[in-house]
């Protein structure tokens, strides 16, 4: 595998069509950087269209994610662009991105969603 390097990150909400995004979950498009099948380890681009929402999930391995542009709420609030959110293992929380967002996020492990109807 060859380095990725971004060398203007913040400013890919300005041109986000410059990746080649693909469908996520509905309304939530990825942009995979690295994937680990054998550990669950995963980096990724999310853009969230105006709102977008991810259902009730729990998180089995640690969470980090940067909002790059727009915001994203959840059970701890409002988080506009530059907040770093780190949910750790065994937490749980759903969200919405009322204005769409675009965030950098690792996953540690998988999130498992709790009810997918």
């Amino acid at each position: 595998m060859q380095s990725l390097i971004f060398s203007d990150i913040l400013a890919i909400a300005i041109h986000p069509e410059r990746l080649a995004w693909q469908s996520f979950r509905p309304g939530v498009d990825i942009y995979r950087l690295y994937r680990n099948p054998n550990t669950g380890l995963e980096a990724a681009l999310l853009r969230y269209e105006p709102g977008a929402k991810i259902p009730e999930h729990d998180h089995v391995g640690t969470e980090l994610v940067l909002i790059l542009s727009g915001s994203q709420r959840d059970r701890n609030g409002d988080h506009p662009a530059g907040t770093l959110v780190i949910n750790p293992p065994d937490s749980h929380h759903n969200l919405i991105s009322e204005p769409g967002c675009i965030v950098l996020i690792i996953w540690e492990k998988p999130v498992s969603i709790r009810n997918m109807g």
